[in-house]
């Protein structure tokens, strides 16, 4: 490198564009603007959003759909504030993501100075890390270490505050600088010990289960896993954000678990003598009531997350291990097992309840994501929001690769979809991304239509309008004598002239009979980005349902007539 000086802005994205870095995502401000002057003439492409929490969630897509930390860059104060859900969404789901935030000049901390905010305070208990830099020769170091700790071992969101005046000082950058993380210590292959007695207790089970979650996908243990699951014949089972970690077209795959995973999965896991989890953390949804979760099975749990281990279950066998290298070293050992019968009872829960959906009625949303997934024949990027479309589309999209399936699972954050759809695509330009929005969460985010529109990202927006907040009716239908309180969505926008606002073509479909063609024009545009509004059946829930606080084998398989005692559990 030159020794030439350089404001700290300047060597901010200099260390950035180092380690790759194409696009960033963000909104200025005045305590910013040192930043994006440097932006100027910089090789790194700025993509303006229409608000900050936008900026976060396209920095997610882009991270869930490559595998690399996505960037987002704020202004101080609100600015700032404005990316915490977007920063949650992230922490909860282990997505890789820098955040760089301005700040007030060092010598006005803590003075309540114009836009300032303790963002480092703030976010502290939803980032792996954070940093206020102070001397303007520690960036280069420190971008270096937010980087690596936002993508290592357990990935996350990292913060980066800098004061104006840090970002506006010149020095000469010393981008050789080494990293200081004493302490910091990424878990590899896990403990051979641990591994052998995992072999054990796979060889000796007649009625294993395995199930897959988001720390697969991460990790890249697709082929491990499915060289494990074809050796042993075990049938697999999969979170809503493990889709892809194990091929949901093949025939061992038993789709998702859970709340509203498949009738057969949730079977399995009751029945099962044994359940070896490979990067799930076991969260509340997919375990029901805990002290009933798989009472008879032994346990097995892979993780790169040592505080993960005992925290929701208790497991006879833990392995502290990135699940790429873990299940490797596994496969090694493996004595398969006659596990006919078993797999035998499985087809058979199979057959006897598969997802299906009624035609009669309204339009299903249901049916249109069975159409998308047939005409797309399962390989677009499919990017989702929350709530009861995410679950209907988690059911129907069937997914077969790793980074195929992006969807705000822990913190379930309505308004991620949309946006995140955004970075995805960015990220994949040479892959289809359809952003599947219900009409409540897409109206929390849709000012970035305007920023598809500007940079002709050409997502294919469906938008799944029942004129409800659905699931939070579902749960009042269900268990609250059908009150209805806070979630009729009267004076919906008509989204397709909304659309054609922004300059972007738009759909409407109304009919059972329009969707096929209509879904094919859609996916045939190439004109930018697009939308489809989907006018659908007003009042329909989603089935399987396992109350929350419930036990997983008091799953509601069907609509009932019953009364529904209130759920224990959250949601």
């Amino acid at each position: 490198m030159a020794e030439k000086k350089r404001t700290g802005a300047q060597a901010l994205l200099d260390v950035m564009h180092y380690h790759g870095v194409e696009y960033v995502f963000g909104h200025p401000g005045g305590a910013a603007i040192p930043i994006f002057d440097a932006l100027v003439g910089s090789p790194i492409k700025f993509i303006l959003t229409r608000h900050e929490q936008g900026a976060t969630h396209m920095a997610d897509g882009m991270a869930r759909a490559s595998g690399k930390a996505g960037v987002a860059l704020v202004t101080s104060g609100p600015g700032a504030t404005n990316t915490i859900t977007g920063i949650m969404t992230a922490h909860m789901d282990s997505s890789p993501m820098v955040v760089v935030t301005g700040q007030t000049i060092t010598s006005m901390l803590g003075m309540d100075a114009f836009q300032e905010a303790d963002v480092s305070g703030i976010t502290y208990p939803v980032v792996k890390h954070s940093y206020l830099v102070k001397n303007v020769h520690d960036i280069p170091r420190v971008v270096k270490e937010a980087f690596y700790l936002a993508e290592s071992g357990r990935p996350g969101p990292v913060l980066i505050d800098l004061p104006k005046d840090i970002s506006s000082a010149e020095f000469v950058p010393d981008y050789n600088a080494e990293m200081d993380l004493p302490g910091y210590k990424v878990p590899g292959a896990g403990d051979p010990e641990a591994i052998a007695k995992a072999a054990e207790l796979l060889s000796k089970a007649k009625r294993p289960l395995l199930l897959v979650g988001h720390g697969a996908v991460i990790s890249g243990a697709n082929k491990a896993i499915k060289f494990l699951v074809e050796k042993m014949r075990i049938p697999v089972t999969n979170t809503l954000l493990g889709k892809g970690a194990f091929p949901e077209s093949h025939e061992l795959n038993l789709g998702m678990l859970g709340m509203h995973g498949t009738a057969y999965a949730n079977k399995a896991v009751v029945a099962c003598d044994l359940i070896m989890s490979i990067g799930s953390r076991w969260d509340d949804r997919i375990v029901g009531r805990l002290k009933d979760f798989c009472p008879d099975a032994v346990k097995i749990h892979v993780d790169i997350d040592d505080a993960e281990m005992g925290k929701m279950v208790k497991a006879h066998c833990s392995i502290v291990g990135d699940a790429r290298l873990v299940v490797e070293e596994l496969n090694t050992q493996l004595k398969p097992a006659d596990t006919s019968d078993w797999l035998k009872q499985v087809a058979k829960w199979k057959k006897q309840y598969p997802l299906h959906y009624k035609m009669k009625g309204g339009l299903k949303m249901q049916y249109v994501f069975d159409e998308i997934y047939k005409l797309t024949e399962g390989k677009a990027v499919v990017v989702t929001d929350v709530g009861q479309h995410q679950m209907w589309a988690a059911q129907f999209f069937k997914v077969d690769q790793r980074f195929h399936w992006i969807s705000s699972g822990g913190a379930g954050t309505m308004g991620f979809g949309f946006p995140a759809s955004l970075g995805a695509q960015l990220a994949r330009p040479d892959s289809m991304v359809i952003a599947i929005v219900g009409d409540g969460g897409f109206q929390m985010t849709l000012c970035e239509l305007a920023t598809a529109a500007i940079n002709k990202i050409p997502v294919k927006v469906f938008v799944m309008n029942n004129r409800y907040l659905g699931m939070v009716r579902q749960w009042q239908n269900l268990f609250y004598e059908d009150r209805l309180s806070g979630v009729d969505l009267e004076g919906n926008p008509d989204f397709v002239k909304l659309a054609e606002s922004y300059g972007i073509k738009g759909w409407k479909i109304k009919r059972n009979a329009d969707v096929r063609r209509i879904v094919k024009e859609a996916l045939a545009y190439q004109g930018g980005p697009c939308l489809v509004e989907v006018v659908c059946e007003k009042e329909d829930n989603v089935f399987p349902m396992i109350p929350a606080g419930a036990a997983v084998s008091e799953m509601i398989i069907e609509p009932t007539k019953r009364k529904l005692a209130k759920p224990t559990g959250s949601t």
